[in-house]
């Protein structure tokens, strides 16, 4: 048998190489050909569960193949991020990033990821604001009220959040500081669980993000008392904000969209922003997200990235004033 020689060797090396690159090529441009994972950080029947469930229907249609959702809740999200910075970066495990993921930059000394260095973000979905609620029959009418109940009872009350470092935690806790009154934090495991502790009646009040609090609210098991942002919210049209309110200063908006690990081929990056953007330009898609209390407010990816980058800064801001250390 003849040796095989250097010169074969890099010939069947260069072939091989080449035949890598041209399989990868075709891969990226069949993409998808099998069915997508998008992993939910949080609970089923959560806002971001609800949002990713939505889209997901319609980006599955526009991709040709199904978009299966798994809910990862756990640590105020990290557990799902984590096994996402994890996943293979081919564009079949995708994960919902938000604003929280962002907070946990600073919340957590070691969250297990880097939002922004482990994935890369697609563009945002929806973002929905924070309104104060309390039980309709507490004799808490308006935020007035509360800060009057709170200062005759330090530390009595009770308010629910979706989980230390949770927007709804540090919001409670700057309206605390703002109004110089105190009360007992019981968190909870996400949004919609605070929520349903304040309609249970097994808290006084929360910051709840409008999306899970709005069906509570028309069905009369919540009090709105102040939306916490720079201007009223249209499905809560009546319900003045924070500043109109007397307590100026506050503004918690909670935001998400599309990321996949980083790696991930630019072409099959950018057929996900495609179909991204076609799933939100769709009337009834936007209809559906916006009925669940959210606006939809498309992004590019650049925005997105920016607006993460943006709230891990706001965090460090928040952390401070509220004197919440990391966890």
């Amino acid at each position: 048998m003849k040796a095989i020689t250097r010169t074969a060797v890099s010939a069947l090396f260069v072939a091989g190489a080449a035949l890598a690159v041209a399989t990868g090529a075709q891969a990226q441009q069949d993409y998808p050909s099998r069915p997508i994972k998008w992993i939910v950080p949080y609970l089923a029947g959560t806002a971001p569960d609800t949002t990713v469930r939505i889209t997901g229907d319609a980006m599955s249609k526009i991709l040709g193949q199904p978009v299966v959702v798994e809910n990862r809740g756990g640590v105020a999200g990290n557990l799902g991020a984590q096994l996402a910075a994890k996943a293979p970066a081919d564009g079949y495990t995708w994960v919902y990033s938000s604003s929280p993921m962002a907070t946990n930059m600073r919340m957590y000394r070691n969250p297990g990821f880097d939002v922004m260095k482990d994935f890369v973000h697609v563009g945002r979905i929806t973002q929905s604001d924070s309104v104060i609620v309390a039980q309709p029959d507490s004799g808490i009418g308006n935020v007035k009220d509360l800060v009057e109940r709170l200062r005759k009872s330090p530390g009595k009350l009770a308010y629910a959040s979706g989980g230390v470092g949770s927007p709804s935690h540090m919001g409670a806790e700057l309206f605390l500081a703002a109004t110089k009154t105190q009360a007992l934090h019981v968190p909870y495991k996400g949004a919609s669980e605070s929520t349903n502790a304040v309609a249970g009646k097994q808290v006084d009040f929360a910051i709840a993000l409008v999306s899970p609090a709005l069906p509570h609210i028309q069905g009369g098991k919540l009090k709105p008392l102040a939306v916490l942002s720079s201007q009223r919210n249209a499905r809560l049209d009546k319900v003045p904000t924070l500043a109109e309110a007397g307590v100026p200063g506050i503004a918690l908006v909670s935001f998400g969209g599309l990321a996949v690990p980083k790696g991930t081929p630019a072409p099959v990056v950018q057929k996900m922003r495609d179909a991204l953007a076609q799933a939100l330009a769709m009337p009834d898609v936007r209809e559906k997200l916006e009925a669940a209390g959210a606006s939809v407010v498309p992004s590019t990816p650049e925005e997105f990235a920016q607006s993460l980058q943006a709230e891990i800064a706001l965090t460090e801001k928040l952390m401070k004033a509220a004197n919440i250390e990391a966890q």
